[in-house]
């Protein structure tokens, strides 16, 4: 398989394990099939809650039978030849260490830990019309911290401004907190497709940095 392989499906998320099953971080379908072609990666998918490992060359034929027969559960990448069935999941057979396990903080996983919603408000915005809030104004002696930062509409934000949510009678959706492990996958895992993600997070234990 030499051809570059297109955009479009490339954007879907891999979970990656490390060679212990360790779930250690999620990549783009384009960084996946780079480690396949490298043979530095096998395809872990998961069928009746049995495992099955394929190399590039079985996860090919393996495609066009998902092609064929179960198109509407996968996503496809075409290239000349043929299409592949985009992995969910992919184990480095020569990496075993072990996943972070401190969540990153960050505005993304603060959007995704709130869900995109104004914690003022209750109501939910795309992120342009997003903006972070320190509950306890830093100029009050706010921290940036998980349990001082939220997510807010424009409008709430600017309606707070430089006060405290009790002096500006505003109230908040929910107390923030640091989330166990990286909210971004809590949002995958709502999603049908990433089902067999769970197999492998551990909700107590792992959290997965994503890259």
């Amino acid at each position: 398989m030499s051809e570059a392989l297109p955009a479009g499906g490339l954007g879907c998320s891999v979970l990656v394990l490390n060679r212990l099953y360790m779930a250690i971080r999620v990549v783009s379908a384009r960084r996946a099939f780079s480690l396949l072609c490298r043979n530095l990666a096998e395809v872990v998918s998961v069928e009746n809650d049995a495992y099955f490992s394929y190399n590039i060359d079985s996860w090919l034929e393996v495609s066009q039978l998902k092609a064929q027969y179960e198109r509407d559960t996968h996503d496809f990448v075409r290239t000349v030849r043929c299409e592949i069935a985009v992995p969910r999941i992919i184990r480095l057979l020569g990496y075993d260490r072990l996943p972070r396990q401190d969540v990153k903080l960050n505005r993304r996983n603060i959007y995704a830990r709130d869900q995109s919603t104004c914690q003022y408000c209750r109501k939910r915005f795309p992120t342009r019309e997003l903006s972070l809030d320190h509950v306890v104004p830093r100029a009050l002696g706010g921290k940036t911290t998980w349990d001082n930062l939220v997510c807010s509409c424009v409008y709430c934000n600017a309606r707070k401004g430089g006060r405290t949510p009790a002096q500006a009678g505003m109230h908040l959706v929910r107390p923030p907190h640091k989330p166990k492990r990286n909210p971004v996958i809590n949002v995958r895992l709502g999603s049908d497709k990433y089902a067999s993600w769970k197999h492998f997070l551990d909700h107590a234990y792992w959290s997965v940095e994503l890259k």
